[in-house]
């Protein structure tokens, strides 16, 4: 049985963003505004003092009502799969605190001790404390399938200079430090970086853009690129963007709890090693590109 609570129908206002202001202080923060929205660039104050879990017999997970491929209130993301299967494994219930990615998402979800999980975080931000990562993904290109760009798999690919292609772009995000070296910025249609995420999605506009044409590529981050190219009814391909000097495209992905939840790391890390081929598994299902250390794209396994 699974329990919501709405957190975010206190009348906060939702602001999301992939990339957030702090996008300009490190890379890794991109991929966290993506859940948490602004709140992605401050320090954690967690209560340290704290006992680790209110309820020892209840998951209780922090999240996005509406924010897929990662999770919504009717559990069809990813994080909500990974959380449904995290609670069978651990015997407890799973109940969630769904607060829209905004500013103030940890300080009123995980810090607020209304949860005790967030399921999504890259390392290297000190806003929670991360478990070991479990998955390695990176940005992504995605193109339409027999428009001329088919194999494109770098920004650097001549064809995109060789005729003038629009290139869907989210405001501030890594790519577009790529763009800039190429000198294809002239190309770029921008899209918003904060949007309201009950009630828009850049990534999804984008992506019907892409569809009916009005833009050529689409840049976005690798688990929304394969989530929209899965379901898209366009035949959409998605190639992984490799990492570029000076600019980083891929992260580890991690869970997040408090700082001074010492014990509910270590099982959560042990869950983790325990359960690396169904962590893949659930992420492979919605089209997330799954890298390895060094790059090269992983691969669903025959059972």
């Amino acid at each position: 049985m699974t329990k919501n609570v709405n957190t975010h129908r206190r009348g906060v206002v939702a602001l999301l963003s992939f990339t957030g202001a702090v996008a300009m202080i490190f890379a890794a923060a991109s991929a966290f505004a993506q859940h948490m929205g602004a709140d992605a660039g401050a320090r954690g104050d967690d209560n340290k003092g704290s006992i680790e879990l209110v309820d020892p017999n209840v998951l209780r997970v922090c999240a996005d009502p509406n924010n897929l491929p990662f999770s919504n209130e009717k559990g069809a993301g990813f994080e909500n799969k990974i959380a449904e299967f995290l609670a069978k494994k651990l015997g407890k219930e799973l109940t969630y605190a769904f607060y829209p990615g905004a500013t103030g998402f940890v300080r009123n979800t995980l810090n607020a001790h209304l949860c005790d999980v967030i399921l999504g975080i890259p390392q290297g931000n000190d806003l929670v404390q991360p478990t070991n990562p479990y998955y390695r993904t990176t940005y992504a290109i995605v193109t339409r399938a027999g428009a001329g760009l088919d194999g494109i798999a770098t920004l650097d690919d001549p064809r995109l200079k060789e005729k003038t292609h629009k290139i869907g772009l989210v405001a501030n995000t890594p790519p577009g430090n790529i763009l800039a070296q190429q000198g294809l910025m002239g190309s770029v249609k921008p899209y918003q970086l904060m949007v309201d995420t009950r009630f828009d999605s850049s990534s999804a506009a984008m992506i019907r853009d892409l569809e009916s044409g009005d833009i050529d590529v689409a840049l976005l981050w690798g688990p929304i690129a394969g989530y929209y190219a899965k379901n898209a009814k366009t035949k959409l391909n998605v190639a992984p963007l490799p990492e570029t000097p000076g600019t980083r495209m891929a992260f580890r992905i991690a869970f997040g709890v408090r700082h001074s939840d010492q014990n509910w790391k270590r099982d959560l890390n042990q869950f983790i090693a325990q359960n690396k081929a169904e962590l893949e598994k659930i992420l492979l299902d919605y089209g997330v590109p799954l890298i390895d250390e060094e790059g090269k794209p992983i691969a669903r396994t025959t059972p």
